[in-house]
């Protein structure tokens, strides 16, 4: 028998009512023994649903977002939109720090993309302007001495436009965002967090190391407090023909930009730390399938990367995808990893040892990823930017302006 549940609401109080059918096809109450149970036995059932709900919402997969979010499109807002679009995350909060880009650039394309999606809800905090140590005119003192440094992120790269200072932000394609950004700084915000959920929250980390290292300078149990920490980092042998690597195989971005700041991380007590090397990024590609796929879907995610993405290495994406399926990795290594902060020749290259081979002066044993089943990486990637945004809502700076199109 089909039971028709309504409920109603009467000064702020609200209930159930199980009714049945009668022959004139209105609702009355049948005389039966059963009748006194079914009423109960519905708001047992509606108890029961709400508590499975509330334990669903209670295990979703906290994270901070902590990103050089260069935009729009391309590797760091693509990994963004992976993490955010999966119905698996709670994502806490996106801390934002200069890497690909200066940082209050970024933090503005990022407060534009989560209008987009309708995820305002998503706290955009900013973070660190400039590294601890090293500095834009430093490196150009260093490459007297040692060679140029291909690529230098915000420094030397701009992408449909000028190289710019750090406050200066150009004409967003996107249309520029009409909310703000949090006021508060987002190391504070990433301890704050960590306190709030000890032990829970995992930190994905595909900028450079600065946030993590100020993090950890304000509170020192800060690692010890998350669930674990992945990072879009580090460059060990690389088989790759881009000069960025093949003359240069074990200097990485993120690593490199701060080389104080990740030596401070690799040597923090992280309850687990998964490492997404150059190595295994340089087996994907962004390639003009996975975009016209992407254009098929009418997600407001998906039209985004397909509008503003471009052929190039999944990166930040291979790193967010694989720690949502971490079946996509097929081969794993443990290994020690360090960042050389002497300031020769080598500075900010990546320094990895065997088990048992480590100079062991507080290295991080580190899980790194070594090969990956590419299609089925590109499957989930693709699923996860076609889908409906979760919990997104409508406003109407979701709409992209004709002038940016």
């Amino acid at each position: 028998m089909l039971i028709r549940i309504r409920t109603f609401c009467i000064g702020g109080k609200c209930g159930i009512v199980i009714p049945s059918e009668g022959t004139n096809g209105s609702d009355r109450v049948r005389r039966d023994p059963f009748l006194a149970l079914r009423p109960r036995m519905a708001m047992l059932l509606l108890l029961s649903l709400f508590f499975v709900l509330s334990v669903h919402a209670q295990t979703k997969r906290k994270v901070i977002i902590d990103q050089d979010a260069a935009g729009p499109g391309g590797t760091d807002m693509q990994a963004i939109l992976a993490l955010v679009n999966s119905p698996e995350t709670d994502v806490l909060g996106i801390t934002v720090l200069t890497g690909d880009a200066w940082r209050d650039e970024e933090v503005q394309h990022t407060l534009r993309l989560l209008e987009i999606i309708g995820r305002t809800d998503i706290p955009v905090v900013p973070g660190a302007v400039f590294p601890l140590v090293s500095s834009k005119e430093y490196i150009a003192k260093w490459e007297t001495l040692y060679g140029k440094i291909i690529y230098q992120g915000a420094w030397n790269f701009a992408r449909g436009h000028a190289v710019h200072g750090p406050y200066e932000i150009p004409p967003m394609p996107e249309g520029a965002p009409t909310t703000k950004p949090s006021t508060e700084d987002a190391s504070q915000f990433m301890v704050r967090m960590v306190h709030k959920y000890p032990h829970e929250v995992t930190i994905y980390a595909a900028g450079p190391m600065t946030d993590l290292a100020l993090a950890i300078a304000l509170d020192p149990h800060f690692p010890e407090l998350t669930k674990e920490l992945i990072v879009m980092g580090g460059s060990i042998n690389p088989t790759s023909d881009d000069p960025e690597f093949n003359l240069s195989p074990r200097r990485e971005f993120n690593f490199w930009m701060d080389p104080e700041a990740s030596h401070a991380v690799l040597h923090a007590h992280w309850p687990r730390f998964v490492l997404t090397t150059v190595d295994i990024s340089v087996k994907t590609r962004m390639e003009k399938t996975l975009i016209d796929q992407l254009a098929k879907s009418s997600a407001p995610a998906a039209q985004y990367v397909a509008k503003y993405a471009e052929p190039n290495i999944l990166w930040d994406e291979l790193a967010a995808v694989s720690w949502l399926d971490p079946s996509i990795i097929t081969k794993w290594q443990k290994l020690y990893i360090d960042v050389e902060v002497d300031h020769g020749a080598s500075y900010g290259d990546t320094l990895a040892w065997a088990p048992g081979e480590q100079p062991e002066m507080g290295e991080s044993l580190v899980e790194v990823q070594k090969d990956l089943d590419k299609e089925k990486f590109y499957k989930e990637f693709v699923d996860l930017l076609s889908r409906p945004t979760p919990r997104a809502h409508s406003i109407a700076a979701t709409t992209v302006p004709a002038s940016a199109k």
